[in-house]
């Protein structure tokens, strides 16, 4: 559905992308991680044909972006970081000027208007000017904007940055179910939001593809940093305790832990340690481990 090839883009003497090649299959939601300035939302304005891309190529649904912007935007809703919207108007005439840009047909609006409004619970607001609305229901209205033309392909940059707890359940809840009916792209700053939504993602640093993860390789690894450097018997019961861990290795206060398949539950294994009077500081699950290992590493060879 998504398919990425050795793209470049440059500003002036920056390489902000640089020969980035991935591909994301449809019906799949991936992440997109990297530090800030890693290049993320230049290659997202890229395939959402906000950008030209300098090299390489870019495609939708089979579609080069860069030789059919029309179709490609057709099929494609993008949130940006900063969501785009006009304060002065109320969110039904806001929703209505999008769709009316998509080009839809106005005996639909109304339907689509009610569709995205009831998925993005903005029901509350409906009437309101977003002046004078609240920042969680603006990036609720940035969604409901990006999916009233009911694109195949979403594209969401940092969708529950500046949100509460609660109000960043819900949106990740909300991305969850796009699964039925787009594939999604979504970046964000928080490991656990990838952890929790994605089936696989893409680490970039510095403009550079440096690895595409899928949810059985992070689920299979496991960091667990304690108050104090822990013997090499422990790892050996975790072994015979645990058929599913392969390796168990400790370095330190820090016990490595691979398992035979990928994990949604790593409970079992600390209750373990908690009754093993293993004080624990620091749960490093899948993800968040192998991402610290890449950019770290990365970082090291750069030194």
């Amino acid at each position: 559905m998504i398919q990425v090839e050795n793209l470049s883009k440059k500003f002036a003497n920056v390489r902000a992308v640089d020969d980035i090649s991935f591909r994301v299959e449809k019906g799949k939601i991936w992440g997109f991680l990297g530090p800030n300035g890693a290049g993320k939302t230049t290659t997202m304005r890229i395939l959402t044909g906000y950008l030209p891309a300098n090299e390489g190529q870019a495609r939708i649904n089979g579609i080069d972006v860069g030789s059919d912007l029309s179709a490609v935007r057709r099929m494609v809703g993008y949130l940006p970081e900063v969501v785009p919207v006009y304060s002065e108007l109320t969110v039904r005439e806001f929703l209505r000027f999008v769709a009316e840009l998509y080009g839809m047909e106005r005996k639909k609006i109304r339907f689509a208007i009610d569709r995205v409004v009831e998925k993005t619970n903005l029901q509350n607001v409906y009437g309101r000017l977003i002046k004078n609305i609240s920042r969680g229901y603006r990036q609720r209205l940035g969604i409901a904007q990006a999916i009233i033309h009911e694109p195949e392909v979403l594209i969401l940059d940092e969708p529950t940055i500046g949100l509460d707890p609660a109000q960043i359940i819900e949106i990740r809840e909300m991305i969850r179910s796009f699964k039925e009916s787009a594939t999604v792209i979504l970046s964000s700053h928080i490991l656990a939001e990838i952890t929790q939504v994605c089936d696989g993602a893409v680490i970039i640093k510095e403009g550079r593809l440096m690895a595409t993860l899928t949810r059985d390789e992070w689920g299979k690894n496991l960091e667990i940093v304690t108050a104090a450097p822990v013997d090499d018997a422990l790892c050996g019961a975790l072994k015979q305790s645990f058929p599913a861990v392969s390796a168990a290795a400790s370095e330190g206060a820090v016990i490595k832990l691979e398992f035979t398949e990928a994990l949604s539950d790593f409970n079992p294994v600390i209750s373990y340690l908690i009754e093993k009077d293993v004080r624990i500081r620091e749960i490093k699950a899948g993800l968040e481990a192998l991402y610290m290992k890449i950019i770290l590493a990365d970082a090291g060879r750069a030194s």
